[in-house]
């Protein structure tokens, strides 16, 4: 299928729009390689996640209705964020549409799914020669089966790996914890500050351990919630999207102290 006759929604969560906006022109430019044609709503703004993970997801009803009007004419939509596609595809509703609605959400699609399922992908022009560890977000993998988890008995695959096996000189580090949640969770982070520390300490130590020099994963919010981790220990470990990465050139990518 050409996928340049097609209209692609780029769906930019609010928290990579105001802290992370590299990730969003990432995911643009990658795509654009990919030979898809991406249109970005301008008046796009939270899809409602915190206030549904608060308890308040009857607050929700104008952030449903707002994507709905915005991306109901796109083919497909694609976010670099899969807690908040994963909240979209079960929760998205607008009243006055509800069958419009449901066939709305079966579009949506995290970058990672949308590059393997959709497009197919088989190559991707990126190098990137940095040991990387990977951190596989719980709703990418629960929710969104980009993953299989190491507790099932189950044949293992990974999205995320087959396509950062296919990034030039970048090495995947062994993790002795490869699907541990990273404790943000959300709003969880805040009612549960000190456990949701914990865990992303824990997280991190992995890395670490393992000498990874970056940390990637396809959600930024649990890459956000590494990063200052990171940061207040004064690691020269970096967190980087994945996005970036597989729409990375050597000469873009500054080697971080080791």
């Amino acid at each position: 299928m050409n996928y340049s006759s097609l209209k692609i929604g780029l769906f930019i969560p609010c928290y990579v729009d105001q802290f992370y906006p590299q990730v969003g022109i990432a995911t643009l430019e990658l795509l654009e390689k990919l030979g898809c044609t991406v249109t970005f709503p301008l008046n796009q703004t939270c899809c409602g996640q915190p206030m549904a993970n608060s308890g308040f997801e009857h607050l929700t009803k104008s952030c449903d209705k707002l994507f709905y009007d915005l991306f109901a004419d796109c083919d497909y939509i694609v976010s670099p964020s899969g807690s908040c596609v994963l909240h979209i595809k079960e929760h998205l509703k607008v009243e006055e549409k509800p069958a419009e609605s449901k066939m709305l959400r079966k579009r949506v699609y995290e970058l990672v799914e949308f590059i393997i399922d959709i497009l197919k992908v088989d190559s991707i022009e990126a190098e990137f020669p940095y040991r990387v560890g990977l951190h596989q977000g719980c709703h990418g993998q629960r929710g969104l089966h980009l993953s299989q988890m190491s507790e099932l008995n189950a044949a293992p695959f990974s999205k995320p790996v087959s396509l950062l096996k296919k990034v030039k000189g970048l090495e995947l580090t062994e993790l002795d914890r490869a699907d541990e949640c990273c404790g943000f969770g959300g709003t969880f982070c805040v009612s549960e500050e000190a456990v949701s520390v914990k865990m992303g300490k824990d997280r991190v130590a992995d890395h670490i351990r393992h000498h990874a020099q970056y940390i990637t994963g396809s959600d930024m919010s649990c890459l956000l919630h590494l990063e200052g981790i990171l940061k207040r220990r004064n690691s020269d470990v970096k967190v980087m999207h994945i996005a970036e990465i597989l729409n990375s050139a050597v000469k873009k990518v500054p080697a971080p102290m080791i």
